[in-house]
């Protein structure tokens, strides 16, 4: 694991995305200490912020922490936060984050009132949760991006940063980031490394780095 993110940083990945989940299925908390030792590019741990969650964001410290909505015993992320009715919360949260310098980006759906409502809570960032972009790209690419431009262009007006993620490939990742006004950062997991297994890692990571100039 911890030559697998030294490889894609030396292949040219601008950052390292790593979700902890309870069960610890898809990485151990131990690994998210160990990344902290060696990732020398940008660290991103998201995640619910259970109060296990939030003392290791603490104690790890990495450039950045993305709050996802997902209950514990969830599969995969299928939902953005409802800001309006969890500010409470997330500005609890975030406030205690941005005490310790640590960015805060919030996962969000591609919904103006939605991101009016996170800009409230005093994140630095969002993150558009883009699996509808991705389910309807093949289907009708400019109604599939449209709510995510007015996302975009919400964020933009209330001066937060955007981030992408979920269901981004190598097929529909250049039309998004041409058209999304403001896009800084996106995290790409499954397709990246399922693509590496036929075209090699560090092809694969230049494939997408291609997409996005």
């Amino acid at each position: 694991m911890l030559a697998v993110a030294s490889d894609c940083e030396r292949f040219g990945a601008n950052g390292i995305t790593v979700h902890p989940r309870p069960d610890e299925r898809h990485i151990r908390f131990q690994d998210v200490y160990d990344l902290k030792k060696i990732v020398t590019t940008e660290f991103n741990i998201e995640g619910y912020p259970s109060e296990h969650f939030i003392n290791l964001v603490l104690e790890v410290k990495p450039q950045q922490v993305t709050l996802v909505p997902d209950p514990p015993d969830a599969i995969t992320s299928n939902a953005g936060w409802d800001t309006k009715n969890n500010q409470a919360l997330l500005k609890k949260i975030i406030s205690l984050f941005k005490e310790n310098k640590i960015r805060t980006s919030i996962f969000v759906d591609a919904d103006e009132e939605i991101i009016e409502y996170a800009a409230s809570t005093g994140a630095d960032r969002i993150e558009l949760y883009t699996e509808k972009y991705a389910k309807n790209y093949s289907v009708n690419r400019e109604e599939a991006i449209a709510d995510f431009v007015k996302a975009a262009e919400m964020a933009n007006k209330m001066q937060l940063g955007i981030n992408a993620g979920h269901d981004l490939n190598r097929e529909n990742l250049k039309y998004f980031a041409e058209n999304i006004p403001g896009l800084l950062e996106v995290s790409i997991g499954h397709a990246l490394i399922s693509d590496s297994i036929y075209l090699g890692l560090e092809n694969t990571i230049q494939i997408y780095l291609r997409q996005l100039v």
